[in-house]
């Protein structure tokens, strides 16, 4: 699919059928995920999957509403991430967000529908999941078939004046 075309497709999928996602198509999120670039290549980043057994669990403790077949959590490790020398600005959550967009762009071309979910219990996940403590937790994407479309949001765009100027 052309690239453009890719990304005006794209929603923020808020319900999923119960059909189960493929471990192939899994597997092709998880390896757009490792093509993405992180700062000086040192990927910082981790993914752990939820689902079977764990996910009511897991959607239970992170306090979040969406019911999926599939979770994908991403975070970060600050101490394994770039660090930029004049500012000491860490880039460890911004490597983290292009893994994620990475994952979102396969999850689309897959036919497959997720959401960013920003709105979660990071803490109380850290304190259940002890892998999860030394992590900055950047997003939790339910995975899953579409079950409905966009929102009347998705179109809803600023003008490209309003967001890109000459300096």
């Amino acid at each position: 699919m052309e690239f453009l075309t890719l990304a005006k497709n794209r929603y923020s999928c808020r319900k999923w059928k119960d059909t189960p996602v493929e471990k192939e198509k899994l597997e092709k999120i998880i390896e757009a995920a490792v093509l993405a670039p992180t700062g000086c290549n040192y990927q910082p980043w981790k993914i752990w999957i939820v689902q079977d057994a764990h996910k009511e669990e897991f959607r239970e403790t992170a306090k979040i509403r969406f019911e999926a077949p599939v979770y994908m959590l991403v975070g970060a490790k600050k101490d394994e991430a770039w660090t930029r020398e004049y500012d000491d600005w860490n880039i460890a959550d911004i490597d983290a967000a292009i893994v994620a967009t990475h994952m979102i762009l396969e999850i689309e071309e897959l036919g497959l529908g997720t959401v960013w979910t920003g709105h979660f219990d990071a803490p109380a996940l850290k304190e259940k999941y002890e892998v999860l403590k030394d992590y900055s937790l950047i997003g939790i994407f339910p995975i899953g078939y579409p079950d409905k479309g966009p929102s009347h949001l998705h179109d809803k765009t600023k003008e490209v004046t309003d967001l890109v100027s000459d300096l």
